[in-house]
């Protein structure tokens, strides 16, 4: 199955590298969150003064806290083409030469929610480069991610493993649902039905000192808060944080095994085989 899921996952990658206008845009978003929302936000919020202990949890301030959170924020959002894809190549009669392949439903399957976790997941990182990098332009009216704590490697893979997980689960449950549905603009609907409100109640955005109580409870067990809390505590230290990094990246591998049975369920019928 190794072959057939290697040639399948190049050759979506491949379609992604030959379209630099979708590049161009998933670039131009999270370069336009942090060199706008970001540093806006960041000189609204702190007014030049220190923000009550606690309000940005473990954050130096609030760009950083922010930079990170747009980490898991693209994470989430460069997933949703994934099923869209799937639709577009049943439009075309692409997907039809494609099931009539040699290649085994769990390679189609697999392949696409390889290449689709791809693209997400080196977003991440572009974010977070990007980030540092505002800080070290000499420019003093811009804001840049601080790291206060010392990265070890143990902390170096929890972080990468915590950004494919989230890229992986939203991957494989948009993929599902572009096996599942027919029309583009149904999709879509679907999608954002489930996209916005887990980056709404999510610690991506809001400040955690900002939450009501309710949507800090909600937050808490959030799949992209999990994955940003690793993220944070490895970066910025693990005060105000109830547990540590690995335990919060637990949470996200349980998150991921389960989301990935739902998607299955879900692509059954139209995609894995009943025998």
């Amino acid at each position: 199955m190794a072959r057939p899921i290697t040639a399948l996952t190049r050759r979506e990658l491949l379609r992604l590298a030959r379209n630099p206008a979708a590049l161009f845009t998933s670039l131009l978003i999270p370069i336009l969150y942090l060199t706008l929302f970001g540093q806006g936000f960041a000189n609204i919020t702190g007014g030049g003064h220190p923000l009550p202990p606690g309000y940005i949890l473990s954050s130096p301030n609030f760009f950083s806290s922010f930079a990170v959170g747009m980490a898991g924020f693209v994470a989430l959002t460069g997933t949703l083409f994934t099923g869209a894809n799937v639709i577009f190549d049943k439009l075309f009669g692409i997907f039809k030469r494609i099931a009539a392949s040699p290649a085994s439903s769990w390679a189609v399957f697999g392949s696409r929610v390889l290449a689709g976790s791809v693209q997400p997941t080196l977003l991440s990182f572009f974010v977070l480069g990007l980030a540092v990098l505002l800080g070290h332009t000499g420019i003093a009216s811009l804001n840049g991610l601080d790291v206060t704590q010392s990265l070890t490697a143990i902390g170096a893979v929890e972080i990468v493993v915590a950004v494919v997980l989230v890229s992986a689960m939203f991957a494989g449950l948009f993929v599902a649902f572009g096996f599942l549905i027919q029309q583009p603009q149904s999709y879509f609907a679907v999608v954002n039905a489930i996209n916005l409100p887990v980056l709404f109640t999510s610690n991506a955005i809001y400040p955690w000192g900002a939450m009501p109580a309710w949507l800090q409870t909600v937050a808490t067990y959030n799949p992209v808060s999990l994955a940003i809390n690793v993220l944070r505590e490895n970066f910025f230290g693990t005060a105000y944080y109830a547990y540590p990094p690995y335990v919060y990246l637990a949470g996200l591998a349980a998150w991921t095994v389960v989301i990935f049975l739902l998607a299955t369920l879900l692509a059954r019928r139209t995609l894995l085989p009943t025998a």
